[in-house]
């Protein structure tokens, strides 16, 4: 049991490399997760989408490995590869047997240098993300998102999408991607994580080897366009062909490091079950919404949601409109409840459900290495590590006068952005203009 609460060891190296380090034995596996504080939120108007664009590029080979070594060598150790773009960050990971995580760690030095940007691979994942977003715009929920997401953040970058505005992805060029490469893949931009079955004074060693040399970047330009106070609600209703209805309701929340973060996150698990970040909720066939909505037959789903952000984002809930129901019957019936819950009615029960709950979704998501290694570098990444290593205190110290408040102050309807998508038959949408 003394490997599964060991230490967490932090170093910076003289290059500015942020670098975490957990011996876990139990198994002869390691994972190595290097995390770039570059996401959607530092992206500029004209160049949307491009943190995600890069993650692809990043695929596409250096001189050292060439566009689909890595894939062959790493299936061919038994181990797996991925990466993921945020608003807050882009992520590389590598989950290998602990004698063969030297290719990770190679692998992961080279890309942060010598990634190649091939003209004619740029244009060919032109295309790739673009089909992408447009598989994306077959969904309802995608347009919702879009333009509530839009609607609520008026100024702040998170206005847009990972995946970024058509017009960009079609104008951007080749310069545009490596410039975006050359200032935020610098070591003093960057965080490594390794997780798992290894010596910490040897593994250190080894990423001084590989990563102490790199040269650090200038400063990165700061995220400056904070979002300004809301005056009032504002709806957004999106119109175009479908077969469902659907609502989505984004309350302005607090940042990740806010002490309002955890009793508004249990407010979220007693509406509508937990969730969690880089993880699936649990059921939430208990929750305040699903009863009320779901067991009323006026939604078929509703869900929450709540994520640390590093800067202020939303709370969310979205719902189904069941077939036959009307937006205008299941948003009264959604307000009600949550009138209710900021008014304070909430109970010991409920809290303690929702805290037992987000305790089982959190130990569900941290039980592999690579679990583990996520959270360390993701929290890393908005707070501090600290952050992953408290989170189950944070959530113990949470009272129920803590989320009545929390409701009270949040659940505010001139604090919020409600959206409906409309369903418009093919046939007829040329008749409503």
């Amino acid at each position: 049991m003394a490997d599964q609460v060991s230490h967490v060891s932090r170093h910076v190296l003289d290059n500015g490399l942020t670098v975490l380090l957990k011996e876990i034995h139990t198994a002869p596996v390691i994972s190595w997760w290097v995390m770039y504080r570059v996401g959607s939120r530092n992206e500029p108007t004209g160049q949307t989408g491009i943190s995600h664009w890069v993650e692809h590029m990043m695929f596409k080979g250096t001189e050292k490995f060439p566009a689909g070594v890595l894939d062959k060598a790493i299936d061919r150790e038994g181990g797996i590869w991925n990466a993921q773009t945020s608003s807050d960050y882009t992520a590389y990971y590598e989950t290998l047997p602990a004698n063969k995580i030297e290719l990770a760690l190679q692998a992961e030095a080279d890309r942060m240098q010598n990634a190649l940007f091939d003209p004619d691979e740029v244009e060919a994942e032109r295309t790739v993300i673009i089909s992408e977003r447009q598989g994306s715009e077959n969904s309802p929920m995608f347009w919702l998102h879009e333009e509530t997401r839009a609607a609520a953040f008026r100024v702040h970058p998170y206005h847009h999408q990972v995946i970024g505005d058509m017009v960009d992805l079609h104008t951007m060029t080749r310069s545009d991607l490596y410039q975006h490469y050359r200032t935020y893949y610098v070591p003093n931009n960057a965080i490594a994580v390794a997780v798992g079955d290894f010596d910490t004074a040897d593994m250190l060693a080894r990423i001084k080897e590989l990563y102490g040399d790199i040269p650090s970047g200038p400063e990165i330009p700061p995220v400056t366009r904070t979002e300004p106070p809301q005056m009032g609600e504002r709806t957004v209703r999106v119109e175009r062909e479908g077969n469902t209805s659907y609502i989505f309701v984004g309350y302005r929340a607090p940042e990740g490091t806010h002490p309002d973060w955890f009793k508004l996150s249990l407010v979220d698990s007693i509406l509508a079950g937990a969730s969690a970040p880089g993880g699936d909720g649990l059921g939430n066939k208990t929750s305040r919404l699903y009863k009320t909505l779901v067991e009323t037959e006026l939604a078929s789903s509703v869900g929450g949601g709540m994520y640390p952000s590093i800067n202020p984002y939303l709370f969310s809930i979205v719902a189904t409109v069941r077939d036959g129901r009307t937006p205008e019957e299941v948003q009264a019936a959604l307000d009600q409840e949550l009138e209710r819950v900021a008014g304070g009615d909430i109970t010991q029960d409920e809290l303690d459900k929702a805290k037992k709950q987000a305790k089982a979704l959190f130990a569900y998501g941290t039980e592999s290495v690579t679990g583990q290694a996520f959270w360390l570098v993701f929290s890393e990444n908005f707070a501090s590590y600290t952050w992953y290593e408290q989170y189950l205190a944070h959530l113990e110290a949470v009272t129920l006068d803590d989320v009545r408040d929390a409701a009270q102050r949040y659940l505010r309807r001139s604090q919020r952005t409600v959206g409906w998508f409309i369903p418009v038959n093919a046939a007829t949408e040329g008749d409503m203009h």
